[in-house]
C-alpha cells in the first residue's frame, strides 16, 4: 500500500504542489527519504521516528520508503515532518488514508511530539484553498492559515491531538484569524524642529510613493526625519496586507500569524551584502527590498553600503520586483517600496562649513558622493539638502505641524490619485508608478508649465526618466493642493529637488 500525502514546496512565495508518497514493503528495516531532499528532510526521518515513539507508537520493522513528488523538484525546509508522519501512520492504517487526502499538511515536530512553527503557511494556505483541500498546520501559525478563508483548517499543537481529532475523539476548534496591534508610540512629526525644507519634501515623497534622499551634516535630523515618513502612509488594504504578509510568511518573519496594516520599515546596516538586500542564497530567500514591500526601505549613511549593491536596487525601483536567478532557482519577489536614503555631503560631513570642513573639500564631497552612480540618482525623485539646526529653533517653543495633520493631507491626495488611475485603468495606485502614457493623460499642464518643463528639461538635459520624474512630483504637489492642471509653480518646486551638483 502506498498512502498519499499532499504538501507544498516553495518558490519564492508560490506554493507548489509536493505528493508525499509513503510505502511500507517487506525486506530489510530501513527509512528512506527520496526526491532531492535537503539536509533538513533527510534528518526528519529522526524527529518523526521520536515523536512517534511520543505517542505510544513504534515504526515497523520493514523497509519503509518516503518520495517527494515531483522527485527532480529540490526540497528545502523542516515543514515535511508532519506529512510524512501522517502518510506513515496512514500506511500503518492508524489513520483513514481517504480523510487525511483531502488535506494539505504541513508542520515541524519535536522530538516530545508537539508541531512547532514553520514558514509560508499563508501562501500554502492560499494554494490549499484554490483546489478545495483543507490545511493541518501548527497552532501557533493557525491565525495566519485563517486569512485564507474558506477551507477547513486544523492547528493542533501536538500530534496526538491531531490524531485524535482525525479518529473521531477529540475535536479541534478552527482557528481566528488575528491582525497585529497598530503601535501608539509612533515617532510624530511634531518633534521635528526646523527643518521645513525636508518636512515638505517628506509630505511630497509619502503622499505620492517617490524615492526620497536627505543630504545634511551629521546631527542635522535626517534619521530623524526618516523615522516619522512611517506615520504618515496610510494603512495598507486588504490586498496589500496580504501580499505582504505572504512575503512575511515565507521568510518567516510573520509574529504570531498576526496580519499588519502597518507599512513595514526595514533599515539595514550597510555592510549588508546584495543577497541580503536584494534576496538570494542557498535557499533564494526575500531580501530587505522584498520585506519593505508596500513599505519603506530606510538606507542610512548610502555612500558607504558598497556601490554593487546599491547599483543592484536600481532593477527594483524601476519595476517593483526583485528577481534573483541562481543555478538552481529563478525567483521573483514583489519589491514595490519607497526607497529613502540619507548621507553626508562628503566623508567628514562637513561641506561648506569653513571651520568644520576637512582641507580636502571639495574634492573629498566629489569623491564621495561620485560612489553613488548616476541612474541610481536618477530613480530618486526627491533630493533634498538638511542643513544644521539653529539653536534659536530648538529653544522655540513653538510647535511644528503634528504627524496626524500631515496624514490627513497625504490620504486625501492618495484618494485623489487612486480615483484618477482606477477611472484612467491604470494600474497603479500613486503617481510614482504611474507610466508614461498614464502620466501624459494624468499631468495636465497649462501652456505656460508646459514652456517651463521644456526649456528646464534641457537646461538641465534631463534624461527621458528624469523628465518625467519631474512630472511625477509636480502632479504629487498639485493633488496634494487639490489642483486639477500643473502650473509653474509646481514644476518649478519639482525642479528644486533634482540634485544637480556637489554642494
Amino acid at each position: 500500500m502506498v498512502a498519499h500525502i499532499r504538501t507544498v514546496s516553495f518558490l519564492g512565495i508560490e506554493a507548489r504542489p509536493v505528493d508525499v508518497q509513503v510505502q511500507i514493503a517487506s525486506g530489510m528495516p530501513a527509512f528512506t527519504i527520496v526526491g532531492l531532499p535537503d539536509k533538513a528532510v533527510a534528518e526528519s526521518k529522526e524527529r518523526v521516528r521520536a515523536a512517534l515513539s511520543a505517542i505510544g507508537l513504534a515504526l515497523p520493522p520493514k523497509r519503509l520508503t518516503v518520495n517527494l513528488a515531483p522527485a527532480d523538484m529540490p526540497k528545502e525546509g523542516s515543514h515535511y515532518d508532519l506529512p510524512i508522519a501522517l502518510g506513515l501512520l496512514a500506511a500503518m492504517e492508524v489513520l483513514p488514508a481517504e480523510e487525511i487526502g483531502g488535506y494539505c499538511v504541513l508542520g515541524e515536530l519535536g522530538l516530545d511530539g508537539s508541531i512547532m512553527a514553520v514558514s509560508g503557511v499563508l501562501p500554502a494556505a492560499i494554494a490549499a484553498h484554490a483546489d478545495d483541500l483543507g490545511l493541518i498546520c501548527p497552532q501557533a501559525c493557525g491565525s495566519e492559515a485563517a486569512w485564507a478563508g474558506g477551507g477547513e483548517v486544523l492547528a493542533p499543537a501536538h500530534l496526538i491531538a491531531l490524531v485524535n481529532h482525525l479518529k473521531g475523539t477529540q475535536v479541534l476548534s478552527p482557528p481566528e484569524p488575528e491582525i497585529a496591534v497598530v503601535p501608539d508610540n509612533v515617532p510624530d512629526l511634531v518633534d521635528v524642529k526646523g527643518q521645513e525644507a525636508a518636512r515638505r519634501a517628506l509630505e511630497i515623497a509619502a503622499a505620492g510613493g517617490h524615492n526620497l534622499l536627505m543630504v545634511g551634516p551629521p546631527g542635522a535630523g535626517k534619521s530623524l526625519l526618516a523615522a516619522r515618513l512611517p506615520g504618515l502612509l496610510p494603512q495598507m488594504d486588504a490586498h496589500e496586507a496580504l501580499e505582504v504578509s505572504m512575503i512575511s510568511s515565507v521568510a518567516g518573519t510573520l509574529t504570531g500569524g498576526q496580519l499588519q496594516r502597518m507599512r513595514p520599515s526595514r533599515a539595514p546596516h550597510h555592510s549588508a551584502s546584495m543577497p541580503a538586500l536584494i534576496g538570494g542564497g542557498h535557499r533564494a530567500k526575500p531580501g530587505e527590498v522584498s520585506l519593505a514591500h508596500k513599505g519603506l526601505l530606510f538606507l542610512d549613511e548610502l555612500p558607504e553600503f558598497s556601490r554593487q549593491v546599491l547599483d543592484s536596487l536600481r532593477q527594483p525601483l524601476e519595476t517593483g520586483e526583485a528577481v534573483i536567478a541562481r543555478v538552481n532557482a529563478h525567483v521573483i519577489y514583489p519589491a514595490d517600496v519607497k526607497l529613502v536614503a540619507a548621507m553626508n555631503p562628503c566623508r567628514c560631513g562637513y561641506l561648506g562649513d569653513a571651520e568644520m570642513a576637512c582641507t580636502r573639500a571639495p574634492k573629498c564631497a566629489i569623491d564621495y558622493q561620485t560612489k553613488i552612480s548616476g541612474p541610481l540618482y536618477d530613480r530618486i525623485d526627491l533630493q533634498v539638502d538638511v542643513p544644521p539646526v539653529r539653536a534659536s529653533d530648538l529653544s522655540s517653543a513653538a510647535s511644528s505641524e503634528p504627524t496626524s495633520q500631515v496624514a490627513a493631507r497625504v490620504a486625501q491626495a492618495r484618494e485623489v490619485q487612486a480615483n484618477r488611475y482606477q477611472q484612467l485603468g491604470a494600474d497603479c495606485a500613486v503617481n510614482a508608478r504611474a507610466d508614461g502614457t498614464v502620466l501624459d493623460a494624468a499631468a495636465r499642464l497649462t501652456q505656460a508649465a508646459e514652456t517651463f518643463l521644456a526649456d528646464a528639461a534641457d537646461r538641465l538635459r534631463l534624461s527621458a526618466r528624469g523628465y518625467y520624474r519631474v512630472l511625477r512630483v509636480a502632479r504629487t504637489i498639485a493633488d496634494l493642493e487639490e489642483a486639477p492642471d500643473l502650473t509653474n509653480i509646481h514644476i518649478a518646486e519639482a525642479l528644486s529637488y533634482r540634485r544637480t551638483q556637489v554642494r
